[in-house]
């Protein structure tokens, strides 16, 4: 079963896409943004971040909370353009398609393809368009705002064996100038980097320039997970980071990237995530519950995956 809705955000446009396990809502009238991600069932929380109506903007930006897509390299004028417009909406058979007007100082215009693909999985399809008149090299870089007080995971690469002639790098971790990796926070096991929130103090960021595709983030009971395909050739920003997470106590990031291209005029680039729910999972904060419970219930949902 999927339902698509019309409904309201905070007096603004917006649809409500709901499958038996699971709904969202997406703006309409500002964005693209999807703003709310919850099971369907009980009395569950909305699992992304909401910043008051109030907030003050930040450098000319309504953060908003949820799920938006951004343009990297990170720049404080370029990645920061507001996005306070009303939307092209298409309706689709199991979802909908969202398309921004062109950002006037960029040339680049941002739609986000929303799709419920059976009853626990969302498909979000985004693309960078350039509608100006020069090339602009930049990667697609979708940014999920995820509540505080939960437990992050980011999957390692499989280990390998000095003995049987793994003598190359497999991954390198990108710090910022600003991370700390021995605050209490992170939590670096065999298997897994975990993050916990609660215990961020002050702004922490790091980026992976490969692993498994997905991560997840425990919080109440309900684990959210998302998961992109990471392209071995390609070429990514943030020096090759595939993947990149931030937190400050209040919230936690989990950022994917799409390959660093030169976007020439009416070119565009697609990046990928597919999101899912599973509730009932024991928090994933140490080896055994990520080998035995998280990392095959994820695996399994990947492996479902169509398209």
């Amino acid at each position: 079963m999927k339902r698509i809705t019309q409904t309201e955000y905070r007096g603004g446009a917006a649809l409500n896409l709901a499958t038996r396990a699971l709904e969202l809502t997406v703006t309409t009238s500002v964005g693209p943004r999807v703003v709310s991600f919850r099971p369907a069932r009980g009395q569950k929380r909305n699992v992304f971040l909401e910043f008051p109506a109030s907030a003050p903007r930040y450098h000319g930006l309504f953060l908003r909370g949820g799920h938006r897509l951004w343009h990297s390299p990170e720049d404080i004028v370029r990645t920061y353009q507001p996005d306070d417009d009303p939307l092209e909406v298409k309706r689709l058979a199991a979802g909908v398609a969202l398309t921004a007007p062109t950002e006037t100082k960029t040339g680049l215009q941002k739609s986000m393809t929303i799709e419920l693909q059976g009853e626990r999985t969302v498909k979000v399809t985004h693309t960078l368009t350039n509608r100006g008149l020069w090339a602009a090299e930049c990667a697609a870089w979708p940014v999920t705002m995820l509540r505080g007080g939960g437990y992050g995971v980011i999957p390692l690469p499989p280990k390998g064996s000095h003995e049987d002639g793994d003598l190359l790098p497999a991954y390198a971790l990108v710090p910022w100038s600003y991370t700390d990796l021995s605050l209490p926070l992170w939590n670096l096991r065999r298997d897994f980097i975990g993050i916990d929130v609660a215990k961020a103090k002050q702004a922490q960021k790091l980026g992976l320039t490969s692993y498994p595709g997905w991560s997840a983030c425990w919080l109440e009971g309900v684990t959210f997970v998302k998961y992109a395909k990471v392209i071995p050739a390609a070429k990514y920003p943030d020096l090759g980071s595939a993947f990149e997470t931030f937190t400050n106590g209040a919230m936690l990031e989990f950022e994917t990237l799409g390959p660093l291209v030169p976007l020439g005029p009416g070119r565009k680039t697609t990046h990928v995530e597919y999101w899912t729910l599973l509730e009932g999972l024991k928090k994933p904060d140490n080896d055994r519950t990520f080998s035995r419970s998280l990392a095959p219930a994820v695996q399994a949902w990947i492996a479902g995956l169509k398209g």
